[in-house]
């Protein structure tokens, strides 16, 4: 009987025979650990604690207590719903169900569903998790699985893809109810704990909009009725917070039909955070030595078959005919950027170059899946690419991350690391990738860095150290990310010359410190709730003058502070006092100046903030001097009126 090497989280290893199962190897390691797993996690990938290891490998138990259970517990949620969905719907036919990272969805044909549908099926699947059924694993054959699914269109299809083969297919179910799944699942419906369904939309099936158009049910689940509780709440804060419903309301930027789906126009008040946004990343670019560069929106695709986005990205590009030839709007700008240290020699003491460019790309993503400003058609990256000798790679990588920890700390976020290794499309040969993967990997660890393993999420070209935020709900986004690739300056042919006059191959380095500023400015406006630190609001201080009187003296006071370069109104709407107030509390201004007979006699202002602190008698230059610094420190709140 051959053997395998199951290497464990600890570093230790355990030899195992060939087709033992996850949940083998757990009784192995302990009985207790054996009647506790849920799951395994194979070289980062989650399975089934059925799924037979056949090669050496590293292997991760899932229990209860793993960070990775609450999806298993969604992914049984989601067959509970699709079991609820057809006791009441018998002629729904069942496409996908997959966990998500707030839950799960199901795509459903068959049946149309509308919110107040979702109570009757809340209620069904309320009644299938009390019953406690125990969820089991089944085999059938192809045959078998053919015949079941002789009227589903979907399942079929599946069964033609993800799941072609000779073996058998396998099948989750509980009770009389049964799915085509690979799993992993919780051992019983009751372990499910606390579900609730939150909305239906549409979805094309395989998110093509020239397939089916589908019934989407999103729905969330957890192991307590607390936990629940608290995410709905925090859901509830989210619609408050969404940054769509603030765009609109603080003037910030607006999708209208007439420019196309995920085609933002940004208005003066948003365009004034983006500059503030491109200052800082442009700040940090120069104090590292990036030279600025630019490249065009369009050029002939002989240039993405070059790079190899054309090969592996078309499907996401905007290509046109122009004079018989055809062209695409860049996807990405690291071509360009390899185009351009193309044009000169080089040798191995100019390496590193550092190339920075706020360039805007353009990918087609699926109608559907456009939302606001987290997924656009045009967007511009805070795109940084470095061509360096292959001993600079662990120092420049280690100064990128901490440029993005700079980011972080100034905008009180935290952040999830992951290391993204090869996906099943890429470019390139297994040693470049192993290469590759192990000097990020080396980066990490030497930094100390706690990161989760993303197996096959990595670029096409490269593996990639990526970082996702963590808003003021908890809400995790994707962020800045550090890319290592071997392969782009391989396809440009670029080279330096090495101290032994021979000819070498740099490495290229992408990173981008807030990953787009189309989502990082999504994700501030909701992390703030669209109250802007004093640096980033795009109005910085309103004037309110009590009445007509006292307009000229408040005009005189804007005008010193806009010689300091801040950004003020005064508001001469013909309102009382306490509606001038309001309303700038409602437009989130950072400090309102409230001036009348009594300021102006004294020559000095009243000062209120957004926590509805107020400070009267201040002078003027202490204010001014206050606010300077504040907004020099770039500080995250108002603070004047907390000394």
């Amino acid at each position: 009987m051959s053997t395998v090497t199951v290497t464990l989280p600890d570093g230790s290893e355990l030899e195992v025979e060939s087709g033992a199962t996850v949940a083998d190897v757990a009784y192995e390691i302990g009985p207790g650990l054996g009647s506790d797993t849920v799951a395994g996690k194979i070289d980062g990938e989650l399975v089934a604690k059925e799924t037979p290891i056949e090669a050496d490998c590293e292997l991760e138990i899932v229990t209860e207590d793993s960070d990775e259970y609450v999806e298993v517990l969604r992914h049984t949620a989601s067959h509970v719903f699709a079991q609820a969905l057809q006791r009441l719907y018998p002629e729904a036919k069942l496409a996908i169900g997959p966990s998500t990272d707030d839950g799960f969805y199901y795509d459903i044909d068959g049946v149309d569903l509308d919110e107040d549908d979702l109570r009757a099926i809340q209620a069904e699947m309320d009644t299938i998790v009390d019953a406690d059924y125990p969820v089991e694993r089944a085999e059938l054959s192809r045959e078998e699985a053919v015949e079941f699914y002789d009227d589903n269109p979907y399942k079929q299809e599946i069964l033609e893809t993800e799941a072609a083969g000779e073996g058998p297919i396998s099948f989750y179910g509980q009770d009389d109810w049964q799915d085509l799944c690979k799993g992993p699942h919780v051992d019983s419906t009751g372990a499910v704990g606390a579900t609730e369904l939150l909305t239906v939309s549409a979805a094309y099936w395989r998110g093509d909009e020239e397939r089916e158009t589908l019934t989407r049910v999103y729905g969330t689940a957890f192991p307590t009725e607390e936990e629940l509780e608290t995410y709905v709440e925090q859901r509830e804060q989210a619609k408050e917070r969404d940054h769509r419903r603030l765009g609109t309301e603080l003037e910030l930027f607006s999708i209208p039909d007439v420019t196309g789906p995920g085609l933002p126009l940004y208005h003066p008040n948003g365009k004034t955070v983006l500059r503030e946004l491109e200052s800082f990343v442009t700040d940090m670019n120069l104090e590292e030595e990036y030279d600025y560069v630019e490249t065009p929106h369009l050029f002939r695709t002989e240039l993405w078959r070059k790079s190899g986005h054309y090969d592996n990205y078309v499907d996401d590009m905007f290509l046109l005919d122009v004079n018989d030839e055809e062209y695409g709007l860049k996807p990405m700008n690291c071509p360009g950027h390899a185009m351009i240290f193309d044009q000169t020699t080089w040798s191995y003491r100019d390496l590193p170059q550092r190339y920075a460019e706020d360039g805007k790309v353009y990918r087609k993503e699926q109608r559907g899946e456009l939302s606001g400003l987290s997924r656009v058609w045009a967007f511009t990256i805070d795109d940084g690419h470095l061509f360096v000798r292959p001993d600079q790679i662990e120092a420049e990588v280690s100064t990128i991350v901490d440029m993005i920890f700079e980011v972080l700390e100034v905008f009180d976020l935290d952040a999830e690391v992951a290391l993204a290794t090869r996906p099943e499309k890429s470019v390139g040969g297994d040693e470049i990738w192993e290469t590759a993967e192990d000097q990020l990997r080396d980066v990490l660890e030497d930094l100390g860095l706690e990161y989760e393993l993303e197996a096959g999420d990595g670029a096409f070209y490269g593996p990639k150290i990526d970082f996702a935020f963590e808003d003021a709900l908890g809400r995790t986004w994707d962020g800045p990310t550090v890319q290592l690739d071997f392969n782009m300056p391989e396809r440009f042919d670029l080279t330096y010359t090495g101290s032994d006059n021979e000819d070498h191959r740099p490495v290229m380095i992408h990173r981008a410190l807030y990953g787009s500023y189309e989502r990082f400015f999504m994700v501030l406006i909701e992390h703030f709730d669209g109250k802007f630190p004093l640096w980033l609001a795009p109005e910085q201080v309103r004037i309110l003058p009590v009445s007509d009187d006292n307009l000229d003296y408040a005009r005189s006071v804007a005008d010193e502070l806009e010689a300091a370069d801040f950004r003020v109104e005064v508001e001469e709407r013909d309102w009382t006092v306490g509606k001038k107030i309001q309303q700038t509390h409602e437009d989130r201004v950072p400090y309102m100046l409230v001036l009348g007979d009594n300021e102006e006699a004294a020559a000095d202002i009243s000062v209120r903030d957004r926590a509805e602190r107020e400070r009267k008698d201040v002078s003027l230059e202490a204010f001014l001097d206050h606010i300077v610094v504040e907004r020099e420190e770039r500080r995250i709140k108002p603070d004047f009126l907390a000394e």
